[in-house]
């Protein structure tokens, strides 16, 4: 491989498995000093395994990789900062944060109970938070001592935020606060101390997307032997690391979708159309402004108002 990320120390969060596991073995491969963290946890976060990570970092080693397992529950505070202090016990030093961990607990809007949302939540977007948090006060302490350098976090996002997935709120809510939290590191991190941000939509087979009856029909499908397998998880990988390499030039703040061998880059919230005018609107007023608005709207589902007077012409 080709070293471009010697010298660098990595964590990867919920890197047992699939999309996680490319990530830490990919990382290594190209000279990273990876902690593998995975809590073991069943994909509905209620059950701990044994945990996978050791077996990964027997994998990196046996190729002549350096690297160590990690079982903090990253949603944890304590946890996450252990996880952390970790890596700079170990490694000395901390250059990228790969946030994939998360959990899924599917179920629709009106069935959804307060449990299930709140586990979801907890796991992808306050895990996020917790493990970022720790390692932007380690970078921001690091660059006042004078030693400041690259650093990068990547934090995962979904399609189900992004594009919207029924029976996913508690899922795509998280997600969709993955991307925005991406974009608010980098306006509070990038220009002062040098921490670029990105979030990532990954497509690949997983235990999470195989858990989906939708998904389990497309993502699923495996490729012939001997063919190119467009849904491996493997794909999604080298766009990640090379992000994580110190010299690598895309602008700090911006989300990805990757999947197979396609990178789409994602625009943040745009203004598409506005009315505008020097008054407080009467309900009449907007009855005849709000045409532009109307016109530029992306067109879903009809109310049920819609619908019922639809039926009857």
């Amino acid at each position: 491989m080709s070293g471009r990320l010697d010298g660098r120390v990595v964590i990867v969060t919920g890197a047992g498995r699939g999309i996680g596991r490319e990530y830490a073995l990919l990382a290594a491969r190209h000279g990273a000093r990876v902690v593998v963290n995975d809590l073991g946890a069943s994909l509905d976060g209620a059950t701990i395994e044994v945990s996978p990570a050791q077996q990964v970092v027997d994998e990196i080693i046996a190729a002549g990789g350096q690297a160590v397992a990690d079982g903090n529950d990253v949603s944890d505070w304590d946890g996450a900062k252990a996880l952390v202090d970790r890596a700079i016990s170990e490694f000395g030093d901390l250059h990228v944060l790969i946030n994939n961990a998360g959990i899924m607990r599917d179920r629709m809007l009106f069935n959804m109970d307060a449990a299930e949302w709140d586990a979801v939540i907890k796991v992808n977007l306050r895990g996020a938070f917790a493990t970022t948090r720790h390692a932007a006060a380690y970078w921001r302490e690091q660059d006042k001592a004078g030693n400041g350098a690259d650093r990068v976090v990547i934090n995962t996002t979904s399609s189900s935020a992004l594009k919207g997935s029924i029976g996913q709120a508690n899922y795509g809510a998280a997600k969709g606060g993955i991307a925005t939290f991406a974009q608010l590191i980098d306006r509070e991190m990038n220009g002062k101390y040098g921490v670029r941000s990105y979030a990532i939509a990954p497509g690949a087979r997983t235990r999470l997307t195989l858990s989906t009856p939708h998904a389990a029909k497309t993502v699923g499908i495996q490729a012939p032997e001997g063919e190119w397998d467009a849904k491996s998880p493997a794909n999604v990988a080298p766009f990640v690391i090379w992000l994580a390499d110190a010299a690598c030039p895309m602008p700090s703040g911006n989300v990805f979708g990757v999947a197979g061998g396609k990178v789409e880059l994602y625009q943040p919230w745009i203004i598409a159309e506005e009315i505008d005018g020097e008054r407080t609107w009467s309900l009449e007023e907007l009855d005849k402004a709000v045409a532009p608005l109307i016109a530029a709207a992306p067109q879903r589902a009809r109310t049920v108002v819609e619908a019922a007077g639809a039926s009857r012409n």
